[in-house]
């Protein structure tokens, strides 16, 4: 499917407008018009998500969320998209991709709605494809700005909005006008309070809400402006260092963003996965590794991880760390890995996380900054490198804030789109080198340039057992993780029973 610019003769919107494009194109998205890969991707995406979201509420933070506002499924399906959000989110397990922390929007509304409309399983994929390319699109017009990650909420509100009116088959006319509403006050949150509280917890809660009433006033005759993306006054001049509006259009159907997923394996922050592969690698190789055999350890990393890191440190000084913070702190997250062999959920709870000895060792974690990767890092489509090329020169200003100048003068591509046609080679590299100094004298090094699951070759092939894998390490069913692979096919009743499964 293309997207046609023109305008209806009075309909009153401006030649051009973004959103109004985007609802065009979203709105008549059918199963049919999804390649076969694309379609794989947001099944395995499904079954990720619905590990995370069984994850989250097995902590004691997601009891509480349940008793607050009630179970994933409930009566009242806009409140159940919202819990199935915020659960999902607690523990960054949740998928990325260019751009944006995709999955607590794009999967979790339509899983809920197509729970309570009982619909089929190619409904259900096709909603959470056109939720992923309409909240990736956006969020990347807004990439070279001041939120990213998990901050950047929203992605959230547009992915809400499209996953719920997809399964509601809403016309495009109610679509552009959702899309409006739900970016008419978009938030900004608070650093510390999403690092240091449980606030974090309803950051994912609070644009879905947003999002399901935008969807109600819309579909009760409210109108937004079809041009706020990109009108001077609009969401881009104030989410937006360098806008790309151009992203939300160029390519629909052709480039499609569900193809730059990243998946999560393990609980953790931005950046910090692959050195957390290296980690567990190193184990293997040193064992049986102590605490007290190791003299030092050095993650050389690319500014992206650096610099996330170093957000968190102002959070992070031992036992009793914020867990929104705690996820972020390399130091951490690699001392575990090495001395258990694996990152696990109850790493990031009592009493694992106040483990004295895992802090003797954190404490000996040098993270320094490797060019090399930084320049692999903007090479690459996530998480940053596609906008840097598309803004060209532009990107300067923008890279010079985020790194300094030396980081701006690294590889600011002029090019462009030339020769980028579509995402089918995407790939994510936040690469990492851990080595490891025992007291003996031993040294040992592993690296990896894409972390496992991150968007790659790799995970192109791979991602079915990957995600069955992560599902049933957080506690899912075998049989529901194979099956999986039958989504796309399951008939109305065959899905419900599938996801009720999925969270028993």
């Amino acid at each position: 499917m293309t997207v046609q610019e023109t305008v209806p003769p009075g309909t009153g919107r401006p030649p051009g407008a973004a959103l109004p494009a985007l609802a065009r194109w979203a709105a008549a998205l059918r199963p049919e018009d999804i390649p076969d890969r694309v379609r794989a991707l947001a099944a395995s995406q499904l079954l990720s998500q619905l590990a995370s979201i069984r994850a989250g509420a097995a902590q004691p933070r997601g009891q509480r969320l349940i008793e607050g506002f009630g179970p994933p499924f409930q009566q009242d399906v806009r409140t159940s998209a919202c819990v199935l959000a915020a659960l999902g989110s607690w523990l960054n397990l949740d998928d990325t991709a260019y751009a944006g922390h995709l999955s607590n929007s794009t999967v979790a509304v339509p899983l809920a709605y197509a729970h309570h409309l009982r619909l089929d399983g190619p409904a259900l994929l096709a909603a959470i494809v056109a939720a992923n390319e309409c909240a990736a699109r956006v969020t990347a017009a807004a990439t070279l700005g001041p939120l990213r990650g998990q901050s950047a909420l929203h992605t959230h509100l547009v992915g809400a909005t499209a996953g719920r009116l997809h399964c509601q088959r809403a016309d495009a006319t109610e679509w552009a006008d959702a899309f409006t509403l739900a970016l008419a006050m978009p938030p900004w949150p608070l650093l510390r309070a999403l690092l240091a509280s449980d606030a974090r917890l309803l950051h994912a809660f609070v644009p879905v809400r947003t999002a399901m009433d935008a969807c109600d006033g819309a579909a009760a005759g409210l109108r937004g402006a079809p041009d706020l993306l990109e009108h001077p006054d609009g969401f881009l001049s104030r989410f937006a260092t360098v806008p790309l509006p151009g992203a939300v259009t160029d390519g629909l159907g052709e480039r499609w963003h569900t193809e730059t997923l990243s998946f999560k394996m393990r609980p953790g922050g931005p950046g910090i996965d692959a050195a957390v592969d290296c980690a567990i690698e190193l184990h293997r190789a040193l064992a049986p590794v102590r605490s007290d055999d190791i003299a030092e350890i050095t993650v050389d990393t690319s500014l992206y991880t650096l610099l996330f890191g170093r957000t968190a440190d102002a959070y992070v000084h031992g036992p009793g760390a914020p867990l929104g913070a705690l996820v972020l702190h390399t130091p951490y997250t690699v001392a575990t890995a090495l001395l258990t062999g694996d990152l696990t959920v109850d790493d990031f709870t009592t009493p694992r996380r106040d483990d004295e000895t895992r802090w003797g060792v954190a404490r000996r974690v040098r993270v320094v900054h490797d060019p090399a990767m930084t320049q692999a890092l903007l090479d690459s489509e996530a998480p940053i490198g596609e906008a840097v090329r598309r803004a060209g020169p532009a990107a300067e200003r923008w890279l010079e804030g985020f790194g300094g100048k030396a980081v701006a003068r690294m590889a600011v591509r002029a090019e462009g789109l030339t020769g980028r046609t579509d995402f089918a080679h995407a790939s994510k590299a936040t690469g990492a080198r851990v080595t490891v100094r025992l007291h003996d004298g031993r040294a040992a090094t592993r690296e990896r340039m894409i972390p496992l699951a991150a968007a790659g070759p790799h995970t192109r092939r791979h991602h079915r057992e990957l995600m069955k894998r992560k599902f049933v390490e957080l506690g899912g069913s075998r049989d529901v993780a194979e099956s999986v692979d039958h989504v796309g096919d399951m008939s109305p009743e065959n899905l419900r029973t599938w996801i009720d499964a999925a969270l028993r």
